[in-house]
């Protein structure tokens, strides 16, 4: 009997496409469905005469399986997970792989690699991305873990991932334990702030110049053809363009309320954890959660109502000016998230590829776009860059943007357009770029009501001083430390 060279768990959208994309490319797959159903009618329908097996039990499905055994888990993240680690440890041997392609948070990934080695097992925690045609045709996928599973997972990984335009697969290792769902994490945070910029540059177009969503569907179609080309960009494009049977555009008619599902959230609570200053996707988070309150904001538009006057200077230079404002707060939005990676690598000792995850993100996922080549070129250049920023050909980029980027910002607080995202962005490379910020003044008040301590700019860093403001208060101060 012919067996498999990988089995996966769950058939929904997600894993019925990875299944058909690694059997295009040649692998023979078994497949298990907890709903067995799901199973007798994939392989009687779409992986019919295909090299597919249709197992109805777990035991079948590892039966079925060359060894060492690689069983793919395409579940719910959660307990989920952990249920199926523990249904199928008693069925594998010593050196047999589970690999947890689902959007599990990465400490859960950490403690999972763990336990499953001290099972004698290997495991792997890969972020997929791409979504239902990515899974299909090829994906961006992000493996971490077992660092021993990798010589074995990576013919399948790399043969069904997406390719860059040279070959290149979008697909390496990226590090121990939960690295893998860590990097993933951290795009779908990046790709919650590409999608907040795209919305606020929409609302300016819209409600701001007065643009109909046909005349916006040119604009993006256009942009699409610069720096900003992307597949975000893209598909924004083809919405804006997509009419119903009535002939009417279907955005115009879709409420304005955000779903998510909590990754762009553990990416803003890891920033904090790491303290590092993530605040333009935290404000692609907080956005979702404002939009999400749509009776409340009804009626707060009531109360405090206002009239945008029509806009009276060169629209298509404003245009222009929007694009440049959303190309600079990107660079922001992935300069933050290169910086939460690089301190969650020092934290949980990976050593992660800056620019190897770049070219993983460059095809099949979500946020794939021209401007990622750009990042890979300056980790190419210099492996230790901490910030994007730092980088000439991005300083150089973004100091011809700013004086667009200002008056967008300018303009949209003018007339009471809201743009958290573009106007955090800003206010962060301000910030970055500001030789003295006024901190010295929060210590001297941390310091005056808890006796926190200080640092003065005429002592070497490292020594701590208090004074006692009130002349009241004792000589005794706090310990120095960082939450």
């Amino acid at each position: 009997m012919k067996k498999a060279d990988i089995g996966l768990v769950g058939l929904a959208v997600m894993g019925e496409n990875l299944v058909m994309n690694m059997e295009s490319k040649g692998f023979t797959v078994a497949v298990y469905n907890r709903t067995t159903e799901k199973v007798k009618n994939f392989v009687e329908g779409r992986a019919a005469g295909k090299n597919i097996i249709g197992t109805y039990t777990l035991e079948e499905l590892a039966a079925n399986l060359k060894k060492p055994r690689k069983v793919m888990m395409m579940v719910k993240a959660g307990d989920a997970v952990d249920t199926l680690i523990e249904q199928l440890i008693p069925l594998l041997e010593e050196g047999d792989i589970l690999i947890d392609g689902g959007n599990s948070h990465f400490p859960d990934t950490a403690r999972r690699t763990a336990y499953v080695e001290s099972k004698g097992l290997l495991y792997v925690g890969c972020g997929v991305s791409g979504g239902e045609e990515g899974a299909l045709n090829g994906p961006s996928l992000m493996p971490g873990g077992s660092v021993a599973a990798w010589p074995f997972v990576k013919p399948i990984l790399q043969g069904i991932c997406a390719k860059v335009d040279n070959g290149d697969p979008c697909c390496d290792w990226v590090g121990e334990n939960g690295a893998g769902h860590f990097v993933k994490m951290v795009h779908n945070g990046i790709e919650y702030g590409d999608m907040q910029l795209i919305c606020e540059a929409y609302q300016l177009m819209r409600d701001g110049l007065g643009m109909s969503a046909e005349e916006m569907h040119e604009v993006f179609a256009q942009w699409n053809e610069t720096e900003l080309d992307s597949y975000l960009v893209e598909i924004t494009r083809d919405i804006l363009g997509y009419k119903d049977e009535k002939g009417e555009t279907v955005v115009d008619h879709i409420l304005d309320a955000a779903g998510q599902k909590g990754m762009g959230k553990w990416t803003v609570i890891s920033a904090l954890d790491e303290g590092v200053s993530l605040t333009l996707i935290g404000e692609a988070v907080f956005s979702r959660c404002l939009s999400a309150v749509k009776s409340e904001r009804v009626a707060a538009a009531k109360r405090f109502p206002r009239a945008i006057p029509a806009f009276e200077g060169d629209k298509a230079a404003f245009i222009e000016c929007i694009r440049k404002a959303l190309y600079a707060s990107k660079i922001i939005s992935y300069a933050q998230g290169y910086a939460v990676m690089r301190s969650a690598a020092k934290t949980h000792g990976w050593n992660l590829n800056y620019g190897g995850i770049a070219l993983m993100w460059r095809g099949g996922c979500i946020i794939r776009s021209v401007f990622l080549g750009k990042i890979k070129e300056a980790f190419d250049k210099d492996p230790e860059l901490v910030n994007l920023l730092m980088d000439d050909y991005f300083a150089e980029t973004i100091s011809q943007l700013v004086p667009a980027w200002r008056e967008v910002i300018a303009y949209a607080v003018k007339v009471g357009i809201p743009v958290p995202a573009f106007a955090s962005a800003l206010s962060y490379f301000d910030g970055y770029t500001t030789e003295s910020l006024p901190a010295n003044l929060l210590q001297a008040q941390r310091d005056y009501f808890g006796a926190h301590t200080y640092e003065r700019t005429d002592m070497p860093r490292g020594q701590f001083f208090h004074t006692n403001w009130t002349g009241k208060g004792g000589n005794t101060s706090s310990s120095a430390y960082n939450a």
